[in-house]
């Protein structure tokens, strides 16, 4: 099921990924993201074959997961070659200097980080110059991952490329928004990391209860702006002026994203190959979403017709 078809900047690599995916590969673009990923990604969203289940996008790949049982391999390998050839072509037409139409996500943001000084140092900006930077230059959102609702964000001011911290922390505060290489990202809640941290927002970028969740898929533009601490708790509010929607609309018509678009991984009982799997070896209906997870507690579990506690 592997293939390769040639574009004028390289040889696009259609891979097999298990029974049930394929891995579209793009080649070196010298930058960060491939860019034809994002063209990829939004011309999926707008129509795909039935059975097509996710396309999940990343810096320089796409997986494209499927139902076996709904459509032919073949069929969703000779997709990805068509909608990636035309997605390589509409990237080399593209004018990189021009903000694409339509209105941008505004995340305020109180420019307060522990790091602020440290990046104005190692870019030889001030810290009214680094803020300035942040915010002068739009933003889109590459991909996601990490945890729940992080995207990584491109396009913004080169003068901001930083390394990461060489000792990452244990733990960074949900909303602290940082720079890391070509990247900017907001940590949806808190856990460790090694970003560059320069300022914080109270904007949710994970809420389980919204629909969708993420506040950021990709694809989304996103601009920056300074907020004082008395007005950083106002409600998320979109730029003047724009015609666009978000890209997970569902009012523009097309799909919202998939739990791994929006950077969850499946796993336990979110993975339905292993929910099924646990249900049938303690004999459960497969089918019946049965299975629950506890913690720090024993539980006991029959296996082989012996009964044990784990």
């Amino acid at each position: 099921m592997n293939g390769a078809h040639g574009t004028d900047g390289g040889r696009v690599r259609i891979l097999a990924a298990g029974d049930a995916a394929v891995l579209v590969e793009f080649p070196g673009s010298g930058g960060p993201v491939s860019p034809a990923v994002l063209p990829f990604t939004a011309a999926a969203a707008r129509g795909r074959p039935a059975g097509i289940v996710d396309v999940i996008p990343a810096a320089r790949t796409v997986a494209v997961t499927f139902s076996p049982a709904a459509i032919a391999p073949d069929v969703v390998r000779t997709w990805c070659a068509d909608l990636s050839a035309r997605a390589v072509a509409d990237a080399a037409g593209a004018d990189g200097s021009a903000e694409p139409p339509g209105e941008a996500l505004v995340i305020p943001v109180v420019y307060d980080g522990p790091d602020l000084d440290a990046v104005a140092g190692a870019t030889g900006l001030t810290r009214a110059e680094v803020i300035d930077a942040h915010t002068g230059t739009g933003w889109t959102v590459a991909f996601t991952g990490f945890a729940p609702g992080f995207g990584y964000l491109v396009g913004g001011d080169p003068r901001l490329e930083v390394p990461r911290r060489s000792t990452p922390r244990t733990r960074v505060p949900a909303g602290s928004v940082g720079l890391a290489g070509p990247f900017s990202g907001v940590y949806p809640r808190s856990s460790p990391g090694g970003w560059q941290l320069i300022g914080t927002t109270a904007a949710e970028l994970w809420q389980p209860r919204r629909d969708p969740p993420a506040l950021l898929a990709p694809g989304t533009r996103v601009r920056f702006a300074r907020a004082g601490r008395r007005h950083e708790r106002r409600r998320l509010r979109r730029a003047p002026g724009g015609a666009g929607t978000r890209p997970h609309d569902h009012r523009a018509g097309r799909r919202p994203p998939g739990p791994r678009r929006a950077g969850v991984g499946l796993s336990g009982a979110a993975d339905r190959g292993a929910l099924a799997a646990a249900n049938r070896l303690v004999g459960n209906d497969e089918r019946g979403p049965r299975c629950s997870r506890r913690r720090w507690a024993a539980w006991p579990c029959a296996h082989a017709g012996r009964r044990s506690s784990r």
